[in-house]
């Protein structure tokens, strides 16, 4: 499957009367967008912020983050929940990089985090370099968490969907293919170098911890196997409240690290050969079955080696290492993607489990870390659930608005697919 993306780079973002995008500027018509959102009668507020890097601004509870997209050619984007049922990861897609929607609402687990565009917090998050367009919503009265978190993730993709629109007719600054060819001939092309898969974790315990792919709550998924092309794509949407810290927005699963960096990698000293998808189980049986399938993949596929990624923390370890001993054992080696929660001072276990097969472990950083957020001068959304939210504890809200928190507070900051700026060396 062959993926060309057109990158039209965004460098700034401003209000106007119509949304479209001239000489690498965004324009966005917050009437519009308001309206859009508020189509759903879930949700009887809307209204649209903007958010640019280097400014005192904080936004909380952020929910989601998505980039604007439109499909050219091979399907439409978001498919199964914006567009229609149908494959993605083919044709051309034109990608508005360097814009982001940012969905932002009252909290509706505890989960939801922090995204500081100035500061020292700034650095923990990708989203304080990009150019903003935050959706504050607020629910109908009277409706449930499950209807108000599918409501806010809908608006959220309408929204950049909307957006994303203007660069249909758009000449890209920056046209990049990625390609993956059926198994055999992908086999063939590179047959002399080590054949590497990538098992990716979705978050699917369900209770408002949901990933949705082509539409489909990932909890209902057994595992499978994907063109690297198709989660670049739009395939995967993100639609839970897990941890800030290790939360894939939609956004993430849009420029997933991994994948891009084994294409870059792709007939150098690897054959990429593609992703196996799976999803991480509340229950025993669950994780058996999909840990035993993942591991006949792997060996099915005739792999040499797995890098696996898991989202989440505490329950999904075991989903991590179950998967890492099965694999291990098939004669596929693996190479864990992960980030620790030891406590504050680093002294307690980093992982809720583990297996003697876990020899090669990158660490995406400790989210027990205590960060201090200093005072801005606006929030976009509301400081009342900081207390409340993963990482905040009582006292963590300071009277002039500063907030001293956990590093998880904070979206993205040690997301365990590698997409942040933190790391560990072992000794």
């Amino acid at each position: 499957m062959r993926l060309e993306l057109g990158k039209i780079f965004i460098k700034d973002v401003r209000f106007a009367k119509e949304t479209y995008v001239r000489e690498n500027v965004l324009y966005v018509c917050p009437e519009e967008l308001a309206a859009l959102a508020l189509e759903d009668q879930r949700i009887s507020e809307a209204r649209v912020e903007l958010a640019r890097p280097g400014e005192s601004i904080r936004i909380t509870p952020v929910k989601d983050c998505i980039e604007p997209r439109v499909k050219i050619s091979g399907g439409e984007i978001f498919p199964g929940l914006i567009g229609k049922a149908g494959q993605v990861g083919g044709g051309r897609t034109h990608a508005l990089v360097g814009a982001c929607v940012i969905t932002v609402g009252r909290i509706v687990g505890f989960q939801e985090g922090i995204i500081d565009m100035s500061g020292p917090t700034a650095c923990y998050t990708p989203f304080s370099q990009t150019q903003n367009i935050c959706l504050v919503i607020e629910p109908a009265p009277g409706l449930d968490t499950h209807a108000y978190e599918a409501a806010a993730r809908l608006a959220g993709l309408k929204i950049a969907v909307r957006i994303g629109a203007c660069a249909r007719q758009l000449t890209p600054d920056e046209i990049t293919v990625y390609e993956t060819l059926p198994l055999p001939q992908q086999i063939a092309q590179y047959p002399r170098l080590p054949k590497i898969g990538y098992v990716h974790m979705l978050q699917s315990q369900g209770l408002l911890h949901d990933t949705y792919y082509y539409g489909t709550d990932a909890k209902h998924l057994l595992p499978t196997f994907m063109y690297p092309t198709e989660i670049m794509d739009g395939a995967i949407v993100s639609g839970n409240c897990v941890a800030p810290c290790d939360k894939v927005t939609t956004y993430h699963h849009l420029h997933n690290p991994v994948i891009e960096d084994l294409y870059k990698r792709h007939g150098r000293d690897l054959n990429f050969i593609g992703v196996i998808l799976t999803n991480e189980n509340v229950y025993l049986p669950d994780k058996e079955r999909s840990s035993d399938m993942v591991a006949k993949l792997a060996r099915y596929l005739g792999l040499d080696g797995v890098i696996i990624s898991e989202e989440g923390y505490g329950n999904p370890d075991t989903d991590l290492m179950m998967n890492c001993q099965k694999v291990t054992r098939a004669g596929v080696k693996a190479v864990l993607i992960t980030d620790e929660f030891p406590g504050a001072d680093g002294k307690s276990y980093s992982l809720a489990d583990t297996v003697p097969e876990a020899e090669h472990i990158v660490s995406c950083g400790n989210g027990n870390m205590i960060v201090y957020f200093p005072p801005m001068d606006k929030v976009i959304g509301t400081l009342e659930y900081v207390e409340t939210q993963i990482g905040g504890f009582a006292g963590s809200l300071k009277p002039d608005g500063g907030i001293e928190a956990e590093l998880q507070i904070i979206i993205g900051s040690t997301i365990a697919n590698g997409f942040n700026r933190l790391a560990a060396r072992g000794y």
